[in-house]
């Protein structure tokens, strides 16, 4: 029998229907919001003269309105359980897109840009915390598809882009995008967000039961490995299509970007679907790994086929490694784990573009391997990360101890109580 999600007021709730909601939030703010300037940037290049160092600052622009999202996240709890913040977030992205054709000024990009950014960090914080809490007690690899309406967004822009490069300029694949955004904004709209916790006086000193201070250790390798992931992986997401384009026809770089979003859709579920079988820190150190490979490969060896095995592995794994990471702090039940995070990643992502602009001066490829060697780095932060992992963590007011399963034995979207130690 399929179980329901129960709301504040007693209402019942296919666990579907919350995941679709979901998956169309993140479709919009990130999918389209956030990364349809990959597979739009050569347009601009070749159509308006932008050059790579302004294309760069303005990837960077967004990033910082993304790290302003998530730490107003991180600071005003109350912005990720309303659902008016994420209605006039989805509205907000959606007009900066629209409104990026109407100019020409690099000035007036950088400040929609911004924009976008602010907008998209709070969806995704709203959209993964509602997962994290409602669907608790379900199978991870619920939310594991909520998390692929990512990469559902990614593949319709980058179809839409890849449609109208042939028929149409810049200008229209801007605004195709918005149109893109209002469509998904529309099953959005009524997801429920995160609840209110019980009030602390109720259950004194529980969290801090719960948490412990042990778990400190074990996060501060999990945020060390996630804002470096921020680092590599954005270079690779804002790059990757003009790297491409650099050695291959121009509509293999779009194909290709098509392609990391089609892998993208399913992966996020299916490594929740392995987290029940192997540790959470393991898998995600293996999907580290094959992220770094996929990522060097345009570089290293360039052609057809590499592109396309490079767009496959970086799609496959780019989605899972956050899924990964946000359940692996929300299983420590280190408080605001998922807007700490997200607020760790998207410092990486600021200083992704930074680091990478004085190598773009020749191309595209060097700043890939950077990227490589990075997400490599951020491997060696996860292989910490499995010295001693508290697998079994108690339930809040009922410790357990680390050698014994958690009560009920199931896994469930945010917890790993079953997951065999490395």
């Amino acid at each position: 029998m399929q179980q329901h999600v129960t709301d504040s007021r007693g209402v019942r709730h296919s666990p579907w229907a919350h995941v679709l909601q979901a998956a169309a939030a993140l479709g919009a703010g990130m999918g389209v919001g956030r990364f349809v300037y990959t597979p739009i940037l050569p347009l601009m290049h070749a159509q308006v003269g932008l050059s790579a160092a302004t294309g760069a600052n303005l990837a960077t622009a967004n990033y910082v309105g993304y790290l302003i999202g998530a730490l107003a996240g991180t600071f005003l709890p109350r912005l990720v359980r309303s659902p008016a913040v994420l209605r006039s977030c989805l509205v907000v992205l959606t007009v900066s897109l629209a409104a990026m054709p109407v100019t020409h000024s690099p000035g007036a990009w950088l400040l929609l840009r911004l924009c976008a950014g602010v907008a998209s960090a709070l969806i995704f914080v709203i959209a993964a915390s509602s997962l994290l809490s409602h669907l608790r007690d379900h199978p991870a690899h619920l939310p594991g598809w909520a998390f692929g309406g990512v990469g559902a967004g990614i593949a319709l822009s980058g179809l839409l882009v890849l449609a109208l490069r042939a028929i149409a300029d810049w200008q229209a694949a801007w605004w195709a995008s918005a149109g893109l955004t209002t469509l998904l904004a529309l099953p959005a709209w009524f997801l429920r967000p995160e609840p209110a916790p019980p009030s602390a006086s109720a259950t004194p000193g529980a969290e801090r039961r719960a948490t412990g201070p042990r778990t400190h250790r074990w996060f501060t390798a999990l945020l060390a490995s996630y804002t470096l992931e921020g680092i590599g992986y954005i270079i690779a997401g804002t790059f990757l299509v003009a790297a491409i384009e650099q050695s291959s026809p121009g509509w293999i770089g779009s194909g290709a970007w098509v392609l990391v979003g089609l892998a993208a859709i399913p992966s996020s579920a299916l490594w929740a679907g392995l987290g029940r079988r192997w540790s959470r820190p393991g898998l995600l150190l293996a999907a580290l790994a094959i992220q770094a490979v996929g990522i060097a490969l345009p570089a290293l060896i360039g052609g057809v086929a590499a592109a396309l095995i490079s767009a496959v592995l970086f799609g496959a794994t780019f989605i899972g490694v956050s899924t990964l990471a946000l359940a692996t702090g929300a299983h420590l039940r280190f408080p605001r784990a998922v807007a700490l995070l997200t607020a760790g990643y998207s410092v990486g992502q600021i200083l992704g573009p930074l680091v990478a602009t004085p190598l773009l001066h020749h191309g595209y490829h060097q700043a890939l391997i950077l990227a490589a060697v990075v997400v490599l780095a951020s491997a060696v932060a996860a292989a910490l990360l499995r010295i001693g992992f508290p697998h079994h963590m108690p339930t809040p007011g009922h410790p357990v101890a680390r050698s014994e399963p958690a009560p009920g034995g199931q896994p469930t979207a945010i917890d790993t109580a079953r997951a065999q130690a490395d």
